[in-house]
């Protein structure tokens, strides 16, 4: 049901949206004011926001109020600033919202109530807002982990989980763990059967979560990240400066690779 998560592009909350968004081939967008301003100075390229004609945050925040179908408030304690502003929008325009806030539900409780509320009113395009990183230091990797175990939660009641368990290799322990993301793909490609990796080729690109929830722990386990495999680590996120990526992020960033690879091997072979 959810296509689409968008947010104002702002550290902190706003940034861990579009994060997971990315990291899930999930499309996003939203708009942010002009300038591409952030508390942290433009926001990168690489995030695909709308420039607003005004440097104004209120008007940006109205904007992707507009443009969703729910807005989701995620913070700790009382509602300020910009995340007070959020709700009222939300609620002067008639839209759905959603606040949960951490001193009273832990993650994965949220996680449960955000689903909820994206599946009872049908939501496609999710907002997502929240503090800004200075306001809550922690806020990015709170955020992250709700929307990560928002998706697990709608594929597992999806029971889309069935459709992978004869693909999963199983029984293979051993410690040649690759060292760097090529090793890691092919090491992967010797343990997986022709008829996994056509399956994998041909799955579309806005279905990798089916393929990084089922094959999760399989991947720490075959590439050493459950015994600190620190080279591999750092070899997935090479030349990007972020202490907030995570072992389920380089499992993530291996499958991306796995599946370029067997498009081009496999599909291409289907054809011939």
């Amino acid at each position: 049901m959810l296509k689409i998560i968008i947010s104002g592009g702002q550290t902190g909350a706003d940034r861990a949206a579009l994060d997971v968004a990315i990291k899930f081939n999930i499309e996003h967008g939203g708009w942010i004011p002009k300038g591409r301003r952030t508390e942290k100075g433009p926001l990168p390229m690489k995030y695909q926001l709308n420039e607003m004609d005004t440097s104004d945050y209120r008007e940006r925040t109205r904007q992707n109020i507009i443009d969703s179908h729910g807005t989701v408030i995620i913070s700790r304690g009382k509602l300020t600033g910009g995340s007070m502003l959020t709700r009222s929008f939300a609620k002067d325009a008639g839209r759905p919202n959603c606040y949960l806030d951490l001193l009273k539900t832990d993650e994965f409780e949220s996680a449960i109530i955000l689903k909820s509320f994206i599946m009872e009113n049908e939501i496609q395009i999710l907002n997502v807002a929240g503090p800004r990183l200075s306001h809550h230091p922690g806020i990015y990797m709170d955020v992250k982990t709700i929307l990560e175990t928002m998706l697990y939660l709608i594929f597992m009641d999806t029971r889309q989980d069935q459709l992978f368990k004869e693909h999963i290799p199983t029984g293979l322990i051993k410690e040649d763990f690759p060292q760097t993301t090529e090793e890691a793909v092919d090491l992967i490609c010797e343990d997986l059967p022709l008829k996994t990796k056509t399956f994998i080729a041909k799955l579309e690109d806005h279905d990798i979560h089916m393929l990084y929830f089922t094959m999760l722990e399989y991947v720490r386990r075959r590439t050493g990240f459950d015994m600190e495999n620190k080279k591999l680590f750092k070899d997935c996120f090479d030349g990007m400066e972020d202490d907030r990526c995570t072992i389920e992020d380089a499992v993530m960033q291996i499958l991306k690779l796995l599946k370029q690879y067997l498009e081009k091997d496999h599909i291409l072979r289907m054809v011939k």
